[in-house]
C-alpha cells in the first residue's frame, strides 16, 4: 500500500484529493494543514480513515519525519492571489520556502519519493496560446507567479522524481472557497473544476514513471470568455458583497490564458470528468435557498448587459 502525503489538505482541491484517494482504497493517506477552526471542520470527518496532522510546511522537524516514510507527496499548500500579491514575501514564505523544505527532506532522506507540485498557468502573462515550452517572462510585481516559477526551477534542479502541474482558474464554490474574481472580463480563459484538478493528482500516481520530470498544463477541454463564466456563477449563487467589492476594488491582474497543449496530460491519464454545466448545476443546488440574492443577481446582470 503506497503512502501519500497531501499538504494543504483542507483546501478545495485538497479535500477532493483525499476523497479520490479514499475511493481508490489502496493508499495510506496523511493530510497536513494549518490548525484552525475552518480546517478542523473540513477535515475532521475523515479522522478515522486517514492520518491527520496540523502543522506548517516550514517546520523542518515535522516535514523530515513525514517525508521519510512517503512514496508520494502531493504539495498543494499555497498562498493564493490576491492576498499573496498584496503582501510581499508571503508567497515566498509559503510557496517557495515551504516546498524547499519538502525538497530538502526528499533529497536527504527519501530520494525515491515522487513529488507532485501545484504550480500556475498565470505565469503565462499576456501570452497567446502558451505551452509548457513557452519562455516565461516574470512580472516583478507578481509575487505569486515568481514564487511558483522559482519553486519549479528548484524542483528540477534538486529532485529525480517529480511532476509539475500548472493549474489555471479553479472553479470552486465562491461562497465557501477562494475564487479568482480579479480577471479582465473580456479575456478568454482556461479553467478546471476542483474535482477534475484533484483527480489529475490522484490519477497521476498510477503514471508516475510516464509523468516523471515533466510539466503539464492541467485544464478542461473548453475555454470561455471570463465575463460569461462570471455571469453564470453569479446567477447560480446569487449576488454577494465579496463579488461586488472584488470586481470594484481589485486590480484585474490574474491571468488564466488558453494553453495550446492543454490535452497532453488528458491523453495520458484521462482525468476530465466534470463539465461546466455540471459545475453550475451543483452551485445552483447548493445555493437553492438564496432566492433573494439570485433575484438581485438577475437584476445586476440584466443591468450590465
Amino acid at each position: 500500500m503506497k503512502k501519500v502525503l497531501v499538504t494543504g489538505a483542507a483546501g478545495g482541491i485538497g479535500i477532493n484529493v483525499i476523497k479520490y484517494l479514499l475511493a481508490e482504497g489502496k493508499y495510506e493517506i496523511t493530510a497536513l494543514d494549518l490548525r484552525n477552526k475552518d480546517v478542523i471542520k473540513k477535515i475532521k470527518k475523515y479522522k478515522r480513515k486517514i492520518n491527520i496532522l496540523y502543522g506548517d510546511v516550514n517546520d523542518n522537524v515535522l516535514i523530515d519525519a513525514l517525508v521519510k516514510d512517503q512514496d508520494v507527496v502531493i504539495h498543494l499548500a499555497s498562498a493564493l492571489p490576491p492576498l499573496s500579491n498584496m503582501k510581499k514575501g508571503l508567497a515566498e514564505i509559503i510557496d517557495y520556502n515551504g516546498c524547499e523544505n519538502i525538497i530538502r527532506a526528499i533529497s536527504y532522506y527519501n530520494p525515491k519519493c515522487h513529488l507532485f507540485f501545484a504550480s500556475t498557468t498565470s505565469m503565462y502573462k499576456k501570452m497567446d496560446n502558451p505551452s509548457v515550452k513557452s519562455k516565461i517572462v516574470l512580472d516583478e510585481h507578481d509575487y505569486f507567479e515568481k514564487a511558483k516559477y522559482d519553486t519549479e526551477m528548484l524542483i528540477k534542479e534538486k529532485l529525480k522524481r517529480y511532476t509539475i502541474y500548472r493549474i489555471p482558474l479553479v472553479l470552486s464554490n465562491p461562497l465557501k472557497e477562494p475564487f479568482m474574481y480579479h480577471v479582465k472580463k473580456n479575456s478568454v480563459v482556461d479553467y478546471i473544476t476542483k474535482e477534475d484538478c484533484a483527480y489529475a493528482f490522484v490519477k497521476g500516481i498510477k503514471y508516475c514513471d510516464e509523468l516523471n520530470k515533466k510539466t503539464f498544463n492541467v485544464c478542461e477541454s473548453e475555454s470561455i470568455l471570463y465575463k460569461n463564466l462570471l455571469n453564470k456563477i453569479v446567477l447560480a449563487t446569487g449576488l454577494t458583497w465579496k463579488f461586488v467589492l472584488s470586481r470594484i476594488f481589485l486590480d484585474k491582474n490574474y491571468y488564466s490564458p488558453v494553453c495550446s497543449d492543454k490535452d497532453e496530460l488528458e491523453n495520458v491519464i484521462n482525468y476530465r470528468n466534470t463539465t461546466l454545466n455540471e459545475y453550475i448545476r451543483k452551485l445552483k443546488f447548493s445555493t437553492k435557498k438564496r432566492k433573494f440574492s439570485k433575484f438581485l443577481a438577475r437584476v445586476f446582470i440584466k443591468d450590465k448587459s
